[in-house]
């Protein structure tokens, strides 16, 4: 039974459209999407003035025809600033003997979050899939599209910065669905229509991946009902895409050469014009459906060479989603040992290993057995399990081919935030565009005894959310191979170790170096003793190696200890003394949005430095007290603040924007000030008693749209499929109002297609009084809508007309708030 693309979230959802997914312990409350009108936009289009969320963009074909960088105000938050490194991948340090080196490459789709749910700098939720194996990855493709969404997903910035600092390049989605599950023939036909010589939506695609700074587009073609004409004419818009360059594109194995949609599993004669149609290339690579056999692979390597292509181009999908590393692959097909490798491979929704997790801890243990093996151990992926790890096949890759290297050991996400071992917020977070690259082998330790552990802690940080522990009994030298690199030495070259003991003492830790003269030789230099218990950095000074080339860095134990604990906070090769780039200038508030008079979000920007090699731009909020408070990082000139909370009775509030060079020397700061109103709001509805025309089960009740938190996944809302529906809630006694605030189903991470359509809002002063309409709302999309009044009221009712941009009759509302005094 063949296993299309489009059928694969559907085993684990009720939802038909791709991306809509659910969250580790979310329940999946979701059903069918039906088709949207091709004149629903990205996204609504938030005011100049508005401190909103900034989300990755998504389209329909012909909405796409209308986006305007220039118009689109979440535009510059989308950008990424993080060019696509080089990588080494030397056969003679490679963790694996039966792993190649140049062979078959490795594509993954993955979905982060829903289609219109993808925030575009990060979130303030520390539970995120941060991928830390890119040494096994060649392509991500972020995946996402549905009928009900948009069709056109392009990858967010933070997931951009975070492969490219890796050297793996980031493709975005182009999804035509089933016609069973919303799709129409008609977004294929806009896809391909032409104007003169000209295809404008690939223009347009083009555009968005200069603009946004990722590599290309993965094209899943599944409507049915076309015919030779039309799947001419699908080629013809890849071939005008990539002639516009530079953009890649990766074909899905359904759509074939007469229009029809058939899966082939397999480079065939059906589908092949696809990748080459005579001395045309159409497509830079081709995902082959999953249901493929050791024969129709050896076929079709043969089909790519005799097209003049490469069999390392098409790429053999599995299936990964609903299993993980239970999945039955046949890897003696794919990867027979002793064999050249027969294709590529291409992973499907690899982060089951974080969404089947019961926490962090478990999400890391079923990525290390995902990609590692059972071991926890790359150089041996013995196990009886049919799935080695992708280590036993492909050799890692390092992008740490030059100066300055820099690494913290931040996986890109935690419970807090360090700057220079120092606790800067206590706030949980997740920023892919701050993950260091992580270690190229996971984890490689050599030992005559008892081997230590290396693990990512996420206690502690020297910068970050977190810094690399090594425990255990220590009775034997221990040599941790930790990066490949590929690093020249200078005259003023130097290796800086931070390091952190329970107690002052001797680290019993030696620096340890290999030079591509003898890659596989270690020369160590010793860290000696600690004065503190606090966090201490040693400079190393590497002059003597001067001329010569690392191959790799690692850490090196001596000596003996029962119970050996050291954290490392840095590891850095860099020349001369650290470097800070000059300050950021004209920070501005681009846009507020208050919740009260306590808190806002703001939408930050400011002109980038103009000398010096920036890694990233730091935001604090001054105290009253003196100190800071970090509130998040971006590489970019613009930065979305969730949330800034008055302290005290502050009238303004000062933030800092400071940049943070290659070398994490830090700039001067540039200020800007924040105002906070002097009158006294609140949410009246908080927390008040909340009646309502009936609820989907017990746990959505309409207490819940008055409680104050929209975060506690989907059962943190009211919900009713009543034929009437409707909330009641009573403030006590009558109040002034001055807005209304509704939170829909997105603002709780469930998909936009369920947004409230229509609704008004109805007040009245007692119980005997009629119902007066202070509120009509129809055509909604947002996920949050704000609805000025001046009124006074003590019972408020919210009546739900049209609950979704679809079919679906449930109402659902995360929260109504009733601001006043």
């Amino acid at each position: 039974m063949r296993r299309p693309l489009h059928l694969l979230l559907a085993a684990a959802l009720s939802a038909a459209a791709l991306g809509l997914t659910s969250a580790p312990g979310a329940s999946a409350s979701t059903s069918a999407s039906a088709s949207t009108p091709d004149n629903v936009v990205s996204a609504p289009a938030a005011p100049a003035a508005s401190g909103s969320q900034p989300y990755a963009s998504y389209w329909y074909p012909n909405s796409l025809l209308n986006w305007d960088p220039s118009t689109d105000p979440d535009a510059r938050f989308n950008r990424s600033r993080v060019p696509l490194r080089p990588r080494v991948s030397d056969p003679a340090l490679k963790a694996n003997a039966n792993s190649r080196t140049g062979e078959g490459k490795v594509v993954s789709l993955v979905s982060f979050a829903p289609t219109s749910n993808n925030p575009s700098q990060g979130s303030a939720d520390p539970n995120y899939y941060a991928f830390g194996h890119w040494q096994y990855v060649d392509t991500l493709v972020f995946w996402g599209g549905s009928a009900g969404e948009g069709l056109i997903l392009a990858p967010n910035p933070t997931v951009i910065d975070a492969a490219h600092r890796n050297g793996v390049k980031v493709y975005g989605t182009v999804f035509f669905p089933p016609t069973a599950y919303g799709g129409q023939l008609q977004w294929v036909r806009d896809f391909t229509q032409k104007s003169g010589t000209r295809y404008p939506v690939a223009d347009k695609l083009a555009q968005v991946a200069r603009h946004y700074g990722f590599d290309g587009w993965f094209v899943n073609q599944e409507t049915a009902g076309g015919d030779s004409a039309l799947a001419t004419e699908v080629r013809n818009t890849l071939r005008y895409a990539r002639s516009l360059g530079p953009v890649e594109f990766m074909w899905y194995d359904a759509m074939t050469e007469s229009g029809s949609v058939s899966w082939q599993n397999a480079l065939t004669s059906a589908n092949d014009a696809f990748l080459q149609e005579g001395s045309l290339r159409t497509s830079d690579s081709v995902f082959l459906n999953f249901n493929w056999s050791a024969a129709g692979l050896g076929s079709s390597r043969t089909l790519a060479r005799g097209l003049g292509r490469g069999e390392y181009e098409l790429f053999s999908g599995v299936d990964t989603e609903s299993n993980g590393y239970n999945t039955s692959v046949g890897w003696d097909a794919l990867f027979p040992a002793g064999r050249p490798h027969t294709t590529s491979l291409g992973l499907y929704r690899p982060e089951w290993t974080w969404k089947s997790a019961a926490d962090r801890a478990d999400a890391v243990a079923r990525e290390a057995r995902y990609w590692d093996g059972a071991n926890g151990d790359p150089s041996d992926t013995t196990t009886s399990s049919s799935w080695k790890g992708l280590a036993q096949y492909v050799a890692e890759s390092s992008p740490v081919t030059a100066k300055p290297f820099v690494t913290h050991f931040d996986a890109g996400q935690g419970d807090f935030y360090h700057s220079g071992g120092v606790r800067v917020s206590g706030a949980g977070w997740n920023n892919l565009s701050l993950q260091d690259v992580p270690p190229t082998y996971r984890w490689l330790v050599q030992s005559s005894g008892t081997k230590l552990k290396p693990s990512i802690d996420f206690g502690d940080a020297y910068e970050g959310g977190s810094a690399l522990r090594l425990t255990g009994t220590l009775d034997a030298v221990n040599t941790v191979r930790l990066y490949q690199t590929r690093l020249p030495v200078a005259a003023d070259t130097r290796l800086s170790v931070a390091v952190k003991t329970p107690s002052a003492g001797p680290t019993r830790l030696k620096a340890a170096v290999s030079f591509t003269d003898a890659p596989t030789a270690f020369t160590t230099l010793d860290l000696g003793s600690t004065t503190t218990a606090g966090w201490e950095r040693k400079v190393l000074d590497l002059s003597g190696y001067a001329g010569r080339t690392v191959a790799q860095i690692g850490l090196q134990t001596t000596g003996t200890a029962s119970s050996y604990d050291i954290k490392v906070g840095e590891l850095a090769l860099y020349d001369g003394a650290v470097d800070a780039p000059a300050a950021p200038s004209a920070a501005t508030v681009l846009g507020a949005t208050d919740s009260g008079t306590t808190v806002k979000s703001l939408r930050l920007g400011w002109t980038a430095s103009a000398l010096g090699d920036v890694h990233h731009y730091e935001v604090y909020r001054r105290n009253p007290d003196g100190s800071r408070t970090f509130l998040g990082a971006t590489p970019n000139d613009a930065y979305f603040v969730p949330r800034l909370e008055r302290v005290g009775t502050e009238t303004t509030t000062t933030l800092d924007v400071e940049a943070v060079s290659t070398e994490f020397g830090r700039s001067p700061a540039a200020s800007t000030t924040v105002t906070w109103s002097a009158t006294a709001e609140a949410d009246l509805a908080l927390n008040r008693p909340a009646t309502a025309s009936g609820q989907c089960n017990t746990s959505e009740t309409p207490a819940k749209a008055v409680n104050g938190s929209v975060s506690g996944g989907n059962a943190d809302k009211w919900c009713t499929t009543t034929s009437a529906k409707w909330l009641e809630v009573d403030l006590g006694s009558p109040r002034a109002l001055t807005r209304f605030v509704v939170k829909h189903a997105a603002a709780g991470g469930e998909s936009a297609s369920w947004n409230t359509r229509d609704f008004r809002i109805e007040v009245r002063d007692s119980t005997s009084a009629a119902w007066t309409t202070a509120v009509t709302v129809t055509g909604n999309t947002a996920a949050t809508t704000t609805h000025p009044v001046a009124l006074t009221a003590r019972h408020l009712r919210l009546v739900v007309t049209t609950p979704t941009q679809t079919t679906d009759p449930a109402a659902r509302i995360y929260e109504f708030e009733a601001w006043g005094s």
